[in-house]
């Protein structure tokens, strides 16, 4: 568990790296997708906001039950069913910011022990505590990627001349 102090730090700072991928988004560039069918900024960041949501519950579920089971959810009906295509992105970061940082601070205290804990993921199986923080912090980087993928195609659709839009 040595390397939890580091990944704790990831993971507070997922936030921050969204935050500055997104800086100066606004307008069509927050619907803009780089194909049909795939997410556009709006959307990723309304899916970040939530998924950290569910993670506030199951992080809580871990440390205060014996062995939780922990239920996946269709993120693309969630997409659809909670429209995410009509929320703002900035009051969609800010919602991720607020509850990873409460999350952070619930985390950052636990004796090492608690990060050994399991839970019984309907799709996952077995995991650690440490393991699903593995993945929420992961899960912010993986989209901040995408976003800046998604950043740059948009600028390059920009540049190229109006007949090939």
């Amino acid at each position: 568990m040595s390397d939890l102090p580091a990944l704790l730090e990831r993971y507070r700072r997922g936030a921050e790296l969204l935050a500055m991928v997104l800086t100066g988004v606004f307008g069509e560039e927050e619907d803009f997708a780089i194909a049909p069918g795939k997410w556009s900024v709006r959307t990723i960041v309304a899916h970040v906001a939530d998924a950290e949501l569910v993670g506030a519950t199951r992080f809580r579920q871990v440390i205060a039950e014996d062995n939780p089971a922990i239920n996946a959810y269709d993120q693309d009906a969630w997409a659809r069913n909670l429209e995410y295509a009509r929320r703002k992105p900035k009051q969609s970061l800010e919602t991720f910011r607020r509850i990873r940082a409460e999350n952070y601070d619930l985390l950052k205290d636990q004796p090492p022990a608690v990060f050994e804990r399991t839970c019984i993921h309907s799709v996952n199986g077995v995991m650690t505590l440490h393991e699903m923080l593995e993945g929420y912090a992961g899960h912010a980087e993986s989209h901040a990627r995408q976003l800046q993928e998604i950043r740059e195609a948009y600028k390059q659709a920009k540049l190229r001349p109006s007949r090939d839009r």
